[in-house]
């Protein structure tokens, strides 16, 4: 489970076009690591909608936005394309990364056997840090954005 002020667990996954992102490939900048349960699903939609439409204010804040799901790179791509979402949504569709954060959702949406991400919001400074953790207490809870913008301060 990720720690605050310990070094943010790392982690490659495909992005929308099955190309590799790494944490690491933003060393020196502020990431905001923000897992989602599922694509299409009202409340994600919203979330990752206001983070969009908070890119240039984090921007400004020397930060980026990273989305991890545990869906597949196609279905990520096709809600990223039809919410003209601005930063990478990544497939965590092994779910390791998920494990590492200690978000795993199981049984999302009463499907037995299905893991899906509970949906958090974490901050890595740009020494690769664990700033902020913040853990929804149901899939239904969005993060509270300011305290986002805030911690990035």
């Amino acid at each position: 489970m990720a720690e605050l002020n310990a070094p943010a667990p790392g982690f490659t996954l495909l992005d929308t076009n099955r190309k590799a992102v790494s944490l690491s490939d933003f060393k020196g900048q502020k990431v905001v690591v923000a897992f989602f349960p599922a694509a299409f699903t009202g409340v994600c939609t919203k979330e990752m909608c206001t983070f969009r439409d908070s890119m240039a204010a984090l921007n400004d804040l020397n930060a980026t936005v990273l989305a991890i799901s545990a869906d597949a790179p196609f279905s990520n791509g096709a809600f990223a394309t039809q919410n003209g979402l601005n930063f990478p949504v990544l497939s965590d569709y092994n779910r390791e990364t998920i494990a590492a954060y200690g978000v795993a959702l199981e049984n999302f949406a009463g499907m037995a056997g299905y893991t899906a991400a509970q949906r958090s919001v974490f901050i890595v400074d740009a020494e690769g840090t664990l700033s902020y953790s913040w853990i929804a207490p149901n899939p239904g809870v969005e993060p509270d954005y300011d305290a986002v913008k805030a911690a990035l301060n």
